[in-house]
Order: structure tokens, then sequence, then C-alpha cells
């Protein structure tokens, strides 16, 4: 178990041609209740159950606590998720800094269009490069969280 601190932003430019590895990932949830949210995930050949807590006050911290299960597993817990399911294929692309990674994720579907960087520090204080594609800092702003994204698509915001 684990604390996970991450800061995420919106990208503006080109960030594929940095990319060293990209997976697919189809991802639903089981309970999205306000504080805790429990997320089954397939990533390529692999599947995981991961529980999230509450984001602290600057929305970078929060418990996680995640465990490889089977693919089996995976789709027989599919059946009872909500309805929906996020699709998205995550690029992995080394900062310029040589110690930190940032996860990339495309989104399809209901949330074409959208793409986050989110990259994990070791403490809130933690500092980063930042690359020339990565646009306006949207840490700690719910709408972009992959639970309120199946609840609430990009496609819709533009009648925000």
């Amino acid at each position: 178990m684990g604390l996970e601190i991450e800061k995420k932003f919106l990208v503006k430019g080109d960030f594929k041609k940095h990319a060293y590895k990209a997976v697919h990932i189809t991802q639903a949830y089981l309970s999205t209740l306000p504080g805790t949210t429990l997320r089954i995930r397939r990533a390529d050949d692999k599947a995981y159950l991961t529980i999230k807590g509450r984001s602290n006050a600057s929305g970078m911290s929060r418990f996680e606590w995640e465990k490889e299960i089977g693919i089996d597993d995976f789709n027989s817990l599919l059946e009872l998720a909500g309805p929906g399911m996020i699709d998205k294929t995550r690029y992995l692309v080394k900062n310029t800094d040589g110690v930190h990674t940032w996860e990339v994720d495309e989104f399809y579907g209901d949330n074409e269009g959208l793409t986050v960087a989110e990259i994990e520090l070791s403490s809130e204080d933690d500092s980063f490069d930042r690359p020339e594609w990565l646009g306006e800092e949207v840490t700690g702003i719910h709408r972009y969280s992959n639970s309120r994204l199946l609840l609430n698509p990009y496609k819709n915001w533009k009648e925000d």
C-alpha cells in the first residue's frame, strides 16, 4: 500500500516522437463512491485491480493500492462494473531530467480529443523539467480524473 503523488497536465504538442513505449488500456469501475474508487484495468496482456482514496487538498497525493490479477479475473469482474469503459493508449516518455517518466494518455471513444500527461513524484516538493509539449496544469481538477471522464465524457464539455 502506498501514497501516489502526481501532477497532471494537458498536452499541447507532439510528444509521440519522444515515447519509448505505448500500451493500450481499457478500464472500468466497480465503485466510484466519493473519496474511494475501485477500478479494474487491462493493459495489453496484463490486468490490475486498483483502489484509490480521496486526494489531499492540493490534489497531488492520495492513497493507492494495486494488485495484478489474471485476465480471466478481469473479464469476470467486468460483469460487475458500472456502465461504460475508459479506452486509451498510454505512452511512456522519459523526462529530460533523466529521473522521471511521463505517462501520456490519449483517449478514444467519448473522450476522443483529450490527451493528458501525468508525472509521478517522490514528494509534493519534487522538481522536474517541463517538456515543450506540456500544456496547462490540471492537477486536482476532478473532471480530468478517469472515473469522472466516464460519468461526464470530454465530448460533453463543449456544452459546459
